[in-house]
């Protein structure tokens, strides 16, 4: 059992070296994918840092984990506000076109709803 928590601090250790590693070199952008290696990196830490008495290294590592976290939920909540506030745009640019008529309105949803739409 000693073996595995061993293994799993050099995993932590391996996964938030190679995502600092892949943000510095400009591999990977400070994103979703970054926090979670930064997250599972910090719970392998508390993990194997428990099982050492290493209590510097699990506080430290529970406060990764917190920032972690939370820098995560704050990444959802903005990307469903974006999605809720294009749609209440998609909805809005359907009622003010539906007296063009079915073709017309249609294709304006359509050509509202594309991505290239969406960053203009």
């Amino acid at each position: 059992m000693e073996l595995l928590f061993e293994i799993t601090g050099w995993a932590g250790a391996v996964a938030m070296l190679g995502g600092y590693l892949s943000v510095s070199m400009g591999w990977l952008q400070a994103g979703a994918t970054f926090q979670t290696v930064n997250l599972l990196g910090s719970c392998a830490f508390i993990i194997n840092g428990t099982l050492h008495g290493a209590w510097p290294s699990v506080v430290t590592n529970v406060a990764w984990f917190l920032i972690s976290a939370v820098s995560l939920l704050r990444m959802r909540a903005k990307e469903r506000q974006e999605r809720e506030a294009h749609q209440a745009q998609v909805q809005e640019q359907a009622q003010r076109t539906s007296s063009l008529g079915p073709d017309t309105a249609a294709q304006v949803i359509v050509a509202a709803t594309r991505p290239s739409a969406i960053a203009a």
